[in-house]
């Protein structure tokens, strides 16, 4: 795996997190499986914030301990290789419950590298 800036492997969880935020707000589980543009670019901006996160070393996830960081980095698997098997009330279950406190946590982790870098 090439070895990534961390800061910049959070900033862009934070775009993928703040795009979900953006094209998701106001919307229904029932909008969601209507539009299957929308399925699509929530399910890339998972596989983002999955991959990302494989480039956070362990020990700043144990900062956030509250996160599921093994599942975030289980998702993208499941939703590249068993895309068949992703149901729609779980995809809408993590951006309605998930992710801001994903978004908390990866904020949390920047707080802490540019206040170590001050």
């Amino acid at each position: 795996m090439v070895k990534r800036r961390v800061d910049l492997v959070l900033v862009e969880m934070l775009d993928a997190i703040n795009g979900i935020e953006v094209h998701t707000t106001g919307k229904t589980i029932e909008d969601f499986e209507r539009d299957w543009l929308l399925k699509l670019a929530i399910q890339r901006a998972l596989e983002i914030i999955s991959e990302a996160s494989r480039h956070i070393p362990d020990d700043l996830l144990t900062t956030v301990p509250d996160v599921p960081w093994k599942q975030i980095r289980g998702v993208g698997n499941v939703l590249r290789h068993e895309y068949h098997r992703v149901a729609d009330d779980v995809v809408w279950a993590v951006v309605t419950e998930h992710i801001t406190p994903l978004k908390n946590g990866v904020q949390s982790i920047l707080d802490t590298l540019e206040e170590t870098r001050s």
